[in-house]
C-alpha cells in the first residue's frame, strides 16, 4: 500500500516534472537532451554483458573513477554502464572516462519505466553510489532477478531520521539490496537502522581518487604567474554563500586574491552579477589570468578543481557555512591544501572530524572568523605548512576502499551467477 500511494503521487505530480524540465533547461538547455531516456527508452544496448553504476551527478560520478576503473579492469569482457541525472553529471563522465563507458540518464522512478530500464540493459548487477533509494527501481530489480548493492554508502543522522519516518516504504527498497559498502561505522549503524542488511564498512572511496597530474600542473602554472600575492580559494561554494565569502574577504589584506568557484555552473552568472555588485576588481577565469589589482577570480570552469586546489595557499570548502552539510574536502587534502570548513558538515560529518583532529583541517563559526582565520593563515607561512603536511598524511591513511569494494563486488557477483 504504501508504494501503491507513491506511485500515485509520482503519477499526479507528472506534469511538475515536465515544468522542472523546462525551468531547468533555461539556465542549461541541456537539460533538454536525451529526454526518452528519463521515461526508460533507449537506443541500442551493449553487445556484451553489463554492470551498472548510477552516479547522480557531478561529485558522485568523479567519486566513482577508481570505482569503475576497477571495474574496467577486472571485468573487460562486461560493458560498464554509468547513469545520472544531471547534464553536469554526463559531461563529467563524458570528461573521465571518454569512451570506456557507456552512459545513460537513469529513468524517473516510475514503474513502467524502471521495467523498461532492466528490460534493455539486463545488467548483471547494478552499483548505486553513496545513497540512491528509490522503491520502483529496486522493485523492478528484484522481480528481474537483478541484485542491487549500494557503495560508497553514506547516510547522516538527519537523512536517518528522514528515511525512518517513511520506514514503510523506504525499509522494503533497503532490504532488496544485495549489499552495501558504508564508508564508516556510524553510516553502517544507520543504514542497519532503516533495513539495509549485509552491510561492511570499506572507507570511503574519494580518497582513492589522484587529483590529475596535469590539473596539479596547471596550478602550479597559475600559482608562478600570480607571483607572491596570497591565494585564498572559496571552493564548492552553494547559494548564500558567496556573499558570505565575500563579506570574509572585507577582512584580510588587499592584496590576497580570492578564487570563488561556485559549485553549480548554472550559477556562475548569477555569482558574477554579485560580485560585480560589490565593486570589488575581479575576473572570470574563461577570460584568462587574473591582473594585479583583481581582488576577485571568479572559476566558472568544469574539472578544474585540482588546478585551483594546487593554485592557492589555502582552501575553504563550500556548503559548510549554511546548513547545506558540506561539500567533500577530501579532494583538497588529496592536493595537499590546508582546509577551512564552516560548523555543518553533516554530509561528511567523519571526513571533516578526522581532518580536524589530525590538523589538516580548521573549523569556523561564521563569516566573521572565517575572514579572520584567512588573515591569519595567509601571514603564518609555517602554520600552513604544518597543515598541508596534515593533510597529505590524513588523505594517504585512508586509502583502500576501492579494493575493500572491489571484492565485495566480487561476491555479489558470484551471488549473481548462481
Amino acid at each position: 500500500m504504501p508504494r501503491l500511494l507513491y506511485c500515485l503521487l509520482l503519477y499526479l505530480g507528472a506534469p511538475l516534472v515536465w515544468l522542472r524540465l523546462l525551468w531547468r533547461s533555461r539556465s542549461q538547455p541541456a537539460y533538454l537532451d536525451h529526454l526518452a531516456e528519463r521515461w526508460g527508452f533507449y537506443g541500442p544496448p551493449p553487445g556484451r554483458p553489463v554492470i551498472w553504476v548510477h552516479a547522480v551527478s557531478v561529485g558522485e560520478t568523479r567519486a566513482a573513477q577508481p570505482l569503475v576503473d576497477g571495474l574496467l579492469a577486472a571485468y573487460p569482457d562486461h560493458a560498464v554502464l554509468l547513469t545520472g541525472m544531471t547534464p553536469t553529471g554526463r559531461e563529467a563522465a563524458r570528461q573521465v572516462f571518454g569512451e570506456r563507458v557507456w552512459q545513460a540518464y537513469l529513468p524517473y522512478d516510475y514503474p513502467g519505466a524502471t521495467r523498461r530500464f532492466f528490460r534493455h540493459y539486463k545488467p548483471r548487477l547494478g552499483i548505486l553510489m553513496e545513497t540512491e533509494i528509490w522503491p520502483n527501481l529496486l522493485a523492478a530489480a528484484a522481480a528481474a532477478r537483478i541484485p542491487v548493492g549500494l557503495a560508497n554508502a553514506r547516510l547522516s543522522p538527519r537523512s536517518a531520521t528522514g528515511y525512518r519516518r517513511f520506514g514503510a516504504l523506504a525499509g522494503p527498497a533497503f532490504a532488496r539490496l544485495v549489499g552495501v559498502a558504508a564508508q564508516t561505522e556510524g553510516d553502517a549503524e544507520r543504514l542497519r537502522g532503516v533495513g539495509a542488511a549485509a552491510v561492511t564498512v570499506c572507507g570511503n572511496i574519494k580518497f582513492d581518487v589522484a587529483p590529475p597530474a596535469e590539473k596539479l600542473a596547471l596550478g602550479r602554472a597559475w600559482r608562478q604567474a600570480l607571483g607572491h600575492r596570497p591565494v585564498w580559494l572559496a571552493a564548492s561554494t552553494r547559494e548564500g554563500e558567496e556573499a558570505l565569502v565575500l563579506e570574509a574577504l572585507q577582512q584580510v589584506p588587499d592584496d590576497v586574491l580570492l578564487i570563488l568557484v561556485p559549485r553549480h555552473p548554472q550559477r556562475f552568472d548569477a555569482v558574477a552579477a554579485l560580485v560585480a555588485r560589490t565593486g570589488l576588481g575581479f575576473t572570470r577565469r574563461s577570460a584568462g589570468l587574473p591582473e594585479a589589482g583583481t581582488r576577485v577570480w571568479l572559476g566558472d570552469s568544469m574539472g578544474e578543481m585540482a588546478a585551483y586546489y594546487g593554485a592557492a595557499d589555502l582552501a575553504f570548502v563550500g556548503g559548510s557555512l549554511l546548513p547545506l552539510g558540506g561539500q567533500n574536502l577530501i579532494e583538497a587534502a588529496a592536493c595537499g591544501c590546508p582546509v577551512l570548513v564552516g560548523p555543518h558538515t553533516f554530509n561528511f560529518a567523519q571526513a571533516t572530524a578526522d581532518a580536524v583532529a589530525c590538523g589538516a583541517a580548521r573549523r569556523v563559526a561564521d563569516a566573521g572568523e572565517l575572514g579572520q582565520v584567512v588573515g591569519a593563515l595567509l601571514a603564518d607561512a609555517a602554520a600552513r605548512g604544518t597543515m598541508a603536511r596534515a593533510a597529505g598524511a590524513f588523505a594517504a591513511a585512508h586509502r583502500g576502499a576501492t579494493a575493500r569494494t572491489l571484492a565485495l563486488i566480487s561476491r555479489w557477483l558470484d551471488r549473481a551467477g548462481r
